[in-house]
């Protein structure tokens, strides 16, 4: 709904009440500011009630105000410039304690992650991954980090893991031109989406082989080319992508994905740690001082 939510209030905007158009009229103009207000909030700076706008998210369709806010939210994250988001981070987070705010947000994206995952969806994502012939992983911009953290990961485990580089479109397909029925793709993008990721996607779906899509809901544009989604809130008050609950869920997708192949992983391991050893990959960590 959050893809449509301008063309819903428009049309319902003739039936409205006064109260619930000065609402309309406000998301409108300013559906930056209102995505991070709270009811009350919100019924303040427009000059109605708490329970107005209540009713305004139920008229609507939405299961209540946190629906609508979150529908609200979406459209912000796909529709800011970074300029916009600049403006948006000092409006909802000022200059008070930071630390502690950009902290509780992130929390809070753990959390919503925790219980919009779907688990169906991350079970059939792991028994892909572990049966497949040969691994593709592409990520974009600020993705990019993402998906170099998992192929770092899946590289040690699997011995057919590729990082596909998103620079120019031919370099692109070149890249992943012999993907196939056995293959996985596993693109991750998140607002603003990446046109690239959206591409391989399309052209890995095109050849037969399973796509895997991280990104953060249902109306995101790498969904309708994927066979299972796994969603992570990235929600930024801030002109900076919170990857916190995307790493997470990464995370916890290396750890589902070993558990598959413990006898190799294990192997694995046992003979990186020889080699670490043997040529001293890690400096060992000073001795505390006793005082």
């Amino acid at each position: 709904m959050n893809s449509d939510l301008i063309e819903l209030i428009d049309r319902s905007y003739a039936k409205m009440s006064k109260g619930h158009k000065r609402i309309a009229d406000y998301i409108k103009e300013h559906y930056d500011k209102a995505a991070f207000m709270t009811a009350l909030k919100f019924g303040q700076t427009v000059g109605v009630s708490e329970s107005t706008v209540v009713r305004f998210a139920s008229e609507l369709g939405f299961d209540g105000y946190p629906s609508l806010q979150s529908s609200l939210q979406d459209l912000m994250r796909s529709k800011l410039t970074t300029v916009q988001r600049i403006e948006v981070t000092n409006d909802t987070i000022g200059d008070d304690d930071i630390l502690n705010k950009m902290l509780s947000l992130d929390i809070e994206k753990i959390r919503r992650t925790m219980e919009e995952t779907s688990h169906e969806d991350f079970n059939k994502a792991v028994e892909k991954i572990a049966g497949c012939n040969t691994i593709y992983i592409i990520g974009a911009r600020s993705s990019a980090s993402l998906a170099q953290f998992l192929w770092y990961y899946f590289n040690l485990i699997f011995p057919q893991v590729k990082l596909v580089h998103a620079s120019t479109r031919s370099e692109l397909f070149e890249q992943i031109m012999r993907i196939d029925e056995k293959d996985v793709l596993i693109g991750m993008s998140f607002p603003r989406y990446s046109r690239q990721t959206v591409l391989a996607l399309q052209y890995a779906r095109s050849r037969g082989a399973s796509v895997v899509a991280i990104t953060d809901c249902a109306s995101s544009p790498l969904t309708q080319y994927s066979d299972c989604n796994l969603f992570a809130k990235s929600d930024m008050a801030s002109f900076v992508d919170s990857l916190v609950a995307p790493l997470s869920l990464i995370n916890a997708l290396i750890v589902a994905v070993s558990a598959r192949n413990k006898d190799v992983v294990t192997r694995n391991f046992e003979r990186l740690e020889e080699i670490w050893r043997e040529y001293e990959v890690y400096e060992e960590a000073k001795p505390e001082s006793q005082g």
